[in-house]
């Protein structure tokens, strides 16, 4: 079964815009593991408008499933994690102003500064994932840097899902395929939600875990957060 990460940054930036700690992240994290998430991902930036670092910090003694901290390598971000020390970083190559995440890494471009980074955090025994966009290239690209893990970057997938092209989901399929055939695991998100997650994860093979975030607590708003992750669990399980 495809495992379910919750990114929480959204509870994050609900309690920033008011100050104080309402809502509670860390209790808010606890109940999400109690209603069946199987991970917790959080994605600090530099100006830490939503996460801030101490909050993972805070979290990591917390987290009793797999904790997944993400967000782009500067040397801020690597030594939040060295010391934090989640199960897993995944890194994604976010501009310091970016919204929210818009593209994966160019993995061939990029593969002597991946290859340096995964180096760090795989000497501390931290399994690594990098973002990519579903082109071959680029799974070969990230094959070669040494990662552990992939991210499908799926927005374009959940974008043509919503006018009904189902067909965007192959080149998904494709890389999903040719990662494992790489020896890397194969993980995904972005825009993904309780509409396409069944067609997705039933479409893509050897799909280990979703991170979902921005859909879900949108979701949660008018179904309850205990809802809408059983939902996601039960969409993933069949």
């Amino acid at each position: 079964m495809t495992r379910l990460s919750v990114n929480v940054n959204k509870i994050a930036t609900l309690r920033n815009a008011r100050g104080g700690n309402v809502p509670d992240l860390v209790q808010c994290v606890r109940d999400i593991e109690s209603f069946g998430a199987q991970g917790i991902t959080v994605h600090p930036r530099p100006d830490e408008r939503h996460i801030r670092y101490q909050d993972a910090r805070d979290l990591k003694m917390v987290v009793t499933t797999e904790f997944n901290i993400e967000g782009n390598p500067i040397k801020s971000f690597m030594d939040l994690v060295l010391e934090v020390k989640p199960q897993q970083v995944t890194l994604v190559p976010d501009a310091v102003d970016a919204i929210t995440s818009n593209a994966g890494w160019d993995t061939l471009t990029n593969k002597d500064f991946l290859t340096e980074v995964i180096s760090v955090f795989k000497r501390e025994g931290i399994r690594t994932s990098i973002f990519v966009d579903p082109v071959p290239e680029m799974i070969d690209g990230a094959a070669a840097v040494g990662t552990d893990r992939i991210e499908l970057y799926t927005e374009d997938f959940a974008t043509e899902y919503a006018k009904g092209n189902f067909d965007a989901v192959r080149p998904y399929a494709q890389c999903a395929l040719l990662a494992q055939e790489l020896g890397l695991g194969v993980n995904a998100g972005h825009d993904l939600s309780l509409d396409n997650i069944s067609y997705f994860a039933q479409q893509v093979p050897h799909l280990k875990e979703v991170s979902i975030g921005h859909a879900l607590i949108c979701e949660s708003l008018y179904h309850g957060l205990e809802t809408v992750i059983g939902q996601y669990l039960k969409r993933l399980a069949e």
